[in-house]
């Protein structure tokens, strides 16, 4: 790997966990930072994740996040701290829920309700990962946009998004895909490996799914990140962990866009470990305008 690439992924690493570590502002008042993102707008995936860290900072140990179901209400301002504050719903004897609102100047940009769980056994099954070429095989978009080096959005991608993504069938970053489709595979890992919290593991994989949850979409209309006068953003946010996985270990994202209307786009997530276990599902709604 080139000192370049190196030296990014350094700094995009530093930089995404840095704005995941928290200030406590009380027992469930919590304090973070954003991303410096191009236009200026908080990364809904790092809210996401932020809001999630800050959920399970209160509940008991012997839980683990299994689900959350997410609003964004307004676009943040990366340029100034979040707030974030938890609402205790229910401890129950199996099952935790809490309320997190995300909060710039008193108003809210993310409403999310998380549960946790205790470890139990029950049935077990799950679908089968399909059969993609290896993330070794697929080209980064590291690669992709490296060339590009100096641009303000390429600069972004490259110094301070934390996670390495792979499509397999060709990333979306410069252009359209030329044969339209429905579907996604992707691989995603962390740019360098990290010691953290299982929890930690499972914010990471929420902030890393919302950066490509649209893609279907887009792939399907024959649009791209730099499609001219394109207009879109995510409205709501939901994911389930089925399954520990660690978020610096290449995962595959299997993703589809069942529907489109009314100048909103559904998609969904299959997440597989690389040695093919199911480890989580994702689903998200977007605006989208061409």
């Amino acid at each position: 790997m080139p000192a370049t690439e190196d030296t990014w992924a350094e700094s995009a690493l530093r930089e995404g966990l840095a704005c995941l570590d928290l200030r406590r502002s009380g027992d469930t008042s919590f304090e973070g930072d954003s991303l410096p993102m191009p236009g200026g707008r908080v990364f809904g995936g790092q809210v996401l994740a932020q809001a999630l860290l800050a959920a399970g900072a209160t509940v008991p140990e012997d839980r683990f996040a299994h689900s959350l179901h997410g609003y964004f209400l307004r676009a943040g301002d990366a340029a100034h701290p979040i707030q974030f504050e938890v609402e205790v719903l229910r401890d129950g004897r199996s099952f935790s829920a809490r309320r997190t609102h995300a909060l710039q100047d008193g108003r809210p940009i993310l409403s999310m309700i998380t549960s946790f769980q205790v470890e139990q056994d029950g049935p077990e099954h799950s679908v089968t990962m399909p059969e993609v070429p290896g993330p070794d095989t697929v080209r980064s978009g590291i690669e992709v946009l490296a060339p590009f080096a100096g641009h303000p959005s390429a600069d972004f991608w490259l110094t301070k998004a934390p996670f390495d993504v792979r499509h397999v069938e060709g990333s979306l970053f410069l252009g359209p895909d030329k044969r339209p489709q429905q579907y996604q595979t992707a691989w995603m890992r962390l740019r360098g490996p990290i010691d953290g919290s299982d929890l930690m593991h499972r914010a990471l994989l929420a902030f890393g799914s919302d950066q490509v949850m649209l893609e279907p979409l887009l792939r399907r209309h024959g649009a791209s990140w730099v499609t001219p006068d394109i207009s879109f953003a995510s409205l709501d946010h939901a994911m389930w962990w089925h399954r520990p996985a660690r978020a610096d270990e290449w995962l595959l994202f299997v993703q589809d866009s069942p529907t489109a209307q009314g100048g909103r786009g559904l998609t969904g997530t299959w997440i597989f470990s690389e040695d093919g276990r199911l480890v989580a599902s994702a689903a998200q709604e977007g605006m989208i305008r061409l």
